[in-house]
């Protein structure tokens, strides 16, 4: 009798045990929830390695805080870049790697890091109706829509009050003539203004320097990152160094307000 009772109470334990197997297998973690690609659970923190502090700016309004950033700052021409042990080591770690057309070299960072990680390109472009649309596709992936909608409320009205601010400051109270490269044409519609002319990214050619110059810009909106020097030489426009980069805060906002206050400076607002 003794026997039996031993028997019966070891299967109920198997049992038991197979039970919870079988739950535990059938029940899916956070990450198995997750299809391939598809959108991160709002409960999780991606962890998010960019190539430049650009895509890291983008990473950080849509609300990513475990970001790290590739290529430093002190490098302005990230193709540039020649990737170091570290960057796989990080690569190595990431759930997502954030890279730009022009930056060939992240797949090949991803491939030798062994990465499992999702490679997201992201468009470029500090104009403001294509920046919330790259921070709404990156709030999706990371899981962090609320925050990329909070961000992006933020930033309406940040951009509206710099906007107005500019436009004061516009010479006579009229829209300036502006030409600019084909990078920093965001700062133009900043000021109110729409290009009559836009150059680059290759150097302004004999050609294009003559057809430029006829239409008498007042401003010149140049690429910090690009710059080939002044760009309309003879024309007695005022150039404008135009930041497209966020700095180490990764605040893309402060991008911003540094081409506001270049503007006003160069408009001769105080």
């Amino acid at each position: 009798m003794a026997r039996t009772r031993v028997r019966i109470t070891s299967l109920l334990a198997l049992s038991a045990a197979l039970f919870l197997t079988t739950a535990c297998g059938n029940d899916p973690s956070p990450q198995d929830t997750k299809s391939e690609g598809g959108p991160r659970p709002q409960a999780e923190k991606p962890v998010v390695v960019v190539t430049t502090t650009w895509e890291g700016a983008f990473a950080k309004a849509a609300g990513a805080e475990d970001v790290k950033v590739i290529v430093p700052q002190s490098v302005h021409h990230a193709p540039d870049y020649d990737p170091k042990p570290s960057d796989l080591a990080a690569v190595a770690k990431a759930d997502f790697v954030l890279y730009a057309p022009f930056e060939p070299y992240a797949a090949k960072i991803k491939e030798d890091a062994g990465s499992k990680a999702k490679l997201v390109e992201v468009a470029l472009d500090n104009d403001p109706d294509k920046v919330k649309a790259e921070v709404d596709k990156l709030g999706a992936l990371f899981g962090t829509a609320d925050a990329a909608a909070q961000w992006k409320t933020g930033f309406d009205t940040e951009y509206a009050k710099l906007n107005k601010e500019v436009q004061a400051a516009w010479p006579g109270g009229r829209s300036p003539s502006v030409v600019a490269q084909v990078f920093t044409a965001w700062s133009a519609k900043l000021a109110g203004a729409t290009p009559v002319g836009t150059y680059g990214p290759e150097a302004v050619t004999p050609a294009q320097l003559a057809e430029l110059s006829a239409k008498k810009p007042e401003l010149v909106l140049d690429n910090a990152h690009m710059s080939t020097g002044t760009v309309l030489p003879d024309s007695g426009a005022k150039q404008v160094k135009i930041v497209n980069y966020p700095g180490e805060d990764l605040e893309l906002l402060a991008v911003y307000r540094n081409a506001a206050a270049e503007l006003k400076k160069a408009m001769g607002a105080s």
